[in-house]
């Protein structure tokens, strides 16, 4: 049988080298370690199985929302057994719950779905976020919208590892009339074209390996 403590210790462990050996490694996020490593990011697992209960996470937001350091928080749901599009689903509801409480303009985080099920689409740079964004586990990137307002006014203080369809570039890589969104996404095009796209891939599989024999020990459910 798992238990809960094991279930907490093993997702943040696993989802950490997603971070280092994908997203720092591959340099998606120029400011990814010194996030990390500054304190400024919040790792939160919810061992809930089912999408319909919001409380936990909402008041985790409440929490996090007091704490002027936490800049971004990673909302890990390693029992949420749903597929990409019906996790992007809890993700619009959560966020519209959380706009609800909030007064126009003062929502704490913007919020973010990713997903381990995504197949890498080169031909287009927007289309390639979604394999980008294979976490091991269903999970919710929340960025504190004071961060994000900074960026783009240009204030880019490397505090925070932000949204890789917001973020994720080196400062100046392109003249600034081109789209901040436009950028980020050509620039992460390029950097899986240069490392090749089953470097990537193959770093990513080597965690889901683990993830599942992981699972596995723990008495945990297989994946489909």
């Amino acid at each position: 049988m798992h238990r809960s403590a094991d279930i907490e210790s093993e997702t943040l462990r696993i989802n950490r080298r997603y971070m280092v050996e994908v997203v720092e490694r591959f340099v998606l996020c120029p400011w990814a370690a010194r996030s990390r490593l500054d304190g400024h990011v919040a790792e939160c697992v919810f061992q809930q199985e089912t999408s319909e209960d919001f409380t936990p996470s909402l008041a985790r937001i409440s929490e996090l929302a007091a704490r002027a350091a936490i800049e971004v928080a990673l909302f890990i749901y390693p029992c949420m057994a749903l597929g990409r599009l019906d996790f992007e689903h809890f993700a619009r509801r959560l966020r519209a719950l959380d706009h609800d409480r909030h007064a126009v303009g003062r929502v704490p985080f913007a919020m973010a779905a990713f997903h381990p099920d995504a197949e890498p689409q080169l031909d287009d740079p927007e289309r390639l976020i979604p394999f980008l964004r294979r976490t091991p586990y269903p999970t919710l990137q929340l960025v504190r919208t004071s961060a994000l307002e900074r960026v783009r006014g240009g204030e880019i203080e490397g505090t925070a590892f932000l949204d890789l369809d917001v973020h994720g570039f080196p400062p100046r890589l392109e003249p600034a009339p081109v789209p901040l969104r436009e950028r980020i996404a050509k620039t992460n095009l390029k950097t899986v074209l240069a490392e090749g796209v089953e470097t990537v891939r193959a770093a990513m599989e080597a965690i889901f390996r683990d993830r599942d024999e992981t699972d596995a020990r723990l008495g945990r459910p297989k994946r489909a």
